[in-house]
């Protein structure tokens, strides 16, 4: 297990990423979202980490985001922090709206090539594992820092940034 002693030496430092796609109507590659993943946490100095990464459709991340936020209807990404005080590892549940991101990469894009619904997918994943490592964005300052360092860490994971002019805000 992450985080535990082996032998009496230092903690072991593991990263383990469950990634399940629970939704059929748009492709999603799990090998490069989980490339995404461990690049997003290696680029936040995280050594270990457990996460269950979950792709969904609007029905889903609806009900998800009814029950636990009081707003029954779709949203991008739900992130949900495991972790207890003091320990080591990162823990994490994080869902994805893949009918969200299709619609939002198509409005980004407008017919142009580039912004892709993996891309948007991406972009959520980052988004939700730097809720994890302590970002918000729910004051304006706090946002704008998030959202530069969204575009750090996609840079680091050799993604583009969104193609985003306006802050906005996330869950």
């Amino acid at each position: 297990m992450a985080g535990t002693r082996h032998g009496g030496g230092p903690p072991a430092a593991a990263i383990a990423i469950d990634l399940a796609n629970r939704q059929r109507k748009v492709p999603v590659d799990g090998h490069r979202l989980k490339a995404v993943a461990q690049a997003a946490l290696a680029a936040e100095g995280v050594t270990a980490a457990e996460l269950s990464v979950t792709v969904v459709d609007d029905r889903r991340i609806a009900a998800v985001h009814g029950e636990w936020l009081d707003d029954p209807t779709p949203t991008d990404v739900i992130t949900f922090d495991l972790g207890m005080p003091g320990d080591p590892t990162l823990r994490g549940d994080i869902l994805l709206s893949a009918e969200t991101a299709a619609r939002e990469a198509r409005r980004l894009t407008s017919g142009r090539q580039g912004w892709t619904p993996h891309l948007e997918l991406a972009y959520y994943l980052v988004h939700g594992i730097l809720h994890l490592t302590g970002f918000d964005d729910r004051a304006d300052d706090d946002r704008r820092r998030m959202r530069g360092r969204e575009r750090t860490v996609m840079k680091a994971a050799g993604l583009p940034p969104p193609p985003r002019r306006a802050a906005r805000r996330r869950l």
